[in-house]
């Protein structure tokens, strides 16, 4: 199988290609250096070239709040080239899977979503996704389409690092406390992705790492694990206010990973522990 990956410089794309590499699968990495996903005369043209069996559609645009003041720049990149990419795959008879996020959802209640219920998105970037969801049904009856949330991986910016910066100078963190969701390690979300496009188990499917808590239940992990001295201070989402209104509820039923068979992925703290193990020997290393 000759896999394509997109947004293999990014956390979660990188990660999928350094495991199709472990397990000796033929697949090429690309980014914004080998083509513009918004030129569908590029996209076209280079998948044609490479004909890939599979594609894998980890690049986004991912920047939530920059998303409200670029728009057209945000649409264009999750779902005009989330369509392109899906054409050009129809045309070569190529699986597909995209990659998509919590953010369609509006974030109601404390119930867990599942994959069939009604989206509802709160800010540009959540509709832009949930638009690519819709151009991915549209083209192709046989999909993968795999949100997900709050990721975290050694290669890129995240929540994560962002806190252990802090806490080198800080000696309080200011941190939301009423937005529930799941971390989700970029590392343990790619073995996933690369277990799912082998198969024909098409879908819609949820896939974090398991268990729930807020974003100060996730700093306040952080700190312990990394033993860093720092406090965190829980707020409410209205003592920080954002250009973009994230949901409040982002739990997500994975359910359906069990009913096709598919393992789910480690309970977010160990997925933590790891990770900054990880992080810590690519600071060594650089």
């Amino acid at each position: 199988m000759n896999i394509l990956v997109t947004g293999a410089n990014g956390q979660l794309g990188y990660d999928v290609c350094r495991i199709l590499s472990a397990r000796g699968i033929n697949h090429r990495g690309v980014d914004l250096s080998d083509f513009d996903i918004t030129d569908r005369a590029a996209v076209e043209a280079y998948l044609a070239d490479s004909r890939p069996d599979a594609v894998i559609h980890c690049s986004a645009y991912t920047a939530v709040d920059l998303a409200e003041d670029e728009a057209e720049r945000c649409f264009a990149v999750n779902a005009d080239g989330t369509l392109y990419l899906a054409r050009a795959a129809a045309a070569l008879g190529a699986k597909f899977l995209y990659v998509s996020t919590d953010y369609v959802f509006p974030g109601e209640g404390d119930a867990f979503y599942k994959p069939a219920d009604p989206p509802g998105p709160l800010s540009v970037y959540g509709r832009s996704k949930q638009l690519g969801e819709e151009h991915v049904r549209n083209t192709l009856n046989e999909h993968f389409i795999v949100r997900t949330s709050w990721v975290f991986g050694v290669n890129g910016k995240n929540f994560v690092k962002t806190i252990l910066r802090l806490a080198e100078t800080k000696e309080e963190i200011s941190v939301v406390c009423d937005q529930i969701g799941s971390p989700t390690y970029t590392y343990d979300l790619a073995r996933l992705l690369c277990d799912m496009i082998v198969t024909d188990r098409y879908g819609t499917y949820h896939a974090t790492n398991e268990g729930v808590c807020s974003w100060a239940e996730f700093a306040a992990e952080i700190m312990r694990q990394s033993r860093k001295e720092a406090r965190i201070r829980p707020i409410p989402a209205s003592q920080y206010p954002t250009r973009a209104t994230r949901p409040r509820n982002s739990r997500l039923s994975k359910d359906k990973l069990t009913e096709n068979g598919f393992s789910r992925l480690p309970d977010w703290k160990d997925a933590l522990a790891r990770f900054l193990k990880e992080n810590e020997a690519a600071s060594l290393n650089t």
